[in-house]
């Protein structure tokens, strides 16, 4: 049997990576073991407790206020014990964290293999996102699997002279979580009795009023970009009072006290503590629009029939952009209310970028990258 073990940290990787853990830990074909960086605590503990994931190895990276130097030397120097503990045949890693990217640095040093989810996204702007940017494409030179979510993905990485044959075409595990998160909370009548409750601690929701769901945690908007995001979300605030504005805050507070202290006071703005992720997918759910600066957003939106605004210069995501579901508006003040209030006010461009395909896949995206690795033997 295989050892497989996967490596992340963050709540966007465990939301994508667990339906791909479930996979193997089902299939006994594999020896599969869990090793989380907890380079988000909080928001990932929550994670692992809905989709009921016990890590085997828990590095507790989280610090206050640590520098990418902290934590890149940290988690390195602790995946050599955990690496050396469990001896794995293949590390998996996804997407374009510091972790992902340590972990594959690891694995590399102890020349065991790596497959890497949601490959191949590019901008080719080495600081845009930063330091996602340089992280996937160091994580692509060292992969050994690179399992895309589009073709665009896949060509992305046959430019840089990948090998065809380790560049696979799965779909977004996102979409797998998605999707069954949404069953979920449409046959478990006590789950959403459970969600309207604990939202219902600081939003009332009324069919007559219209929501625009806001997320912003990126580390280049921070200072100006989200004081500039802020500006925008108070003036579409004091313009459509018939308008909510929900906007769970991230806890980093390079984005919490520029946040509170520009929206605290304004009636129809709604700050709220992060979400768990059956509360967030509920709310995605009912909310007229996104505006959000996450990359996860973007895959989730268009599955869900909301249009987004995307609060970045580059996306690494262009396959919404191109279906016409997602816009870039960076963190323009007067850009972004503009795109707003069209939204807001124009059905025929509300209903044109709500109803396209999600270009993100199926659903089956787990389901894909276990069997080729079966087939690989």
């Amino acid at each position: 049997m295989k050892r497989v073990l996967f490596v992340f940290g963050t709540r966007p990787e465990a939301i994508k990576i667990a339906p791909l853990i479930h996979k193997f830990k089902n299939d006994q074909a594999f020896v599969t073991k869990i090793c989380v960086s907890a380079q988000h605590r909080q928001m990932l503990d929550q994670i692992l407790s809905i989709f009921k994931i016990v890590p085997d190895y828990d590095l507790n990276a989280m610090k206050p206020n640590q520098t990418l130097f902290d934590l890149s030397s940290f988690i390195l120097s602790k995946l050599n014990d955990v690496l050396d503990d469990f001896n794995p045949d293949l590390v998996f890693v996804h997407g374009d964290t510091t972790t992902a990217m340590i972990a594959s640095m690891a694995a590399f040093y102890k020349q065991i293999k790596i497959a890497h989810v949601e490959a191949g996204l590019r901008t080719n702007k080495l600081y845009s996102p930063f330091p996602e940017e340089a992280n996937r494409q160091i994580i692509g030179v060292l992969a050994n699997y690179h399992f895309v979510p589009t073709q665009n993905a896949k060509e992305n990485l046959l430019k840089e002279n990948k090998n065809p044959e380790n560049i696979i075409v799965v779909g977004n595990t996102v979409i797998d979580s998605l999707l069954f998160m949404k069953e979920e909370l449409e046959k478990n009548s006590i789950l959403k009795e459970q969600i309207l409750k604990e939202l219902a601690r600081y939003y009332h929701f009324n069919e007559e009023r219209k929501i625009i769901l806001v997320t912003g945690h990126r580390r280049e908007n921070f200072g100006q970009g989200f004081q500039d995001l802020c500006k925008a979300l108070k003036q579409l605030a004091l313009n459509n009072e018939n308008v909510d504005i929900i906007y769970p805050v991230h806890l980093n507070p390079n984005v919490h006290e520029v946040v509170n202290a520009m929206l605290k006071d304004i009636k129809n703005v709604f700050l709220i503590p992060p979400l768990r992720y059956e509360e967030f997918v509920y709310l995605m759910d009912k909310s007229y629009f996104i505006i959000t600066d996450s990359g996860g957003i973007q895959e989730e939106a268009p599955s869900l029939s909301k249009p987004i605004l995307v609060t970045r210069n580059d996306t690494e995501r262009p396959e919404a952009v191109q279906a016409g579901s997602a816009k870039l508006v960076g963190t323009d003040t007067q850009k972004i209310v503009q795109e707003a209030q069209r939204l807001l006010e124009d059905t025929k461009e509300y209903e044109k970028m709500s109803k396209n395909v999600n270009p993100y896949g199926d659903g089956k995206a787990s389901e894909k990258i276990l069997e080729y690795l079966k087939q690989k033997g």
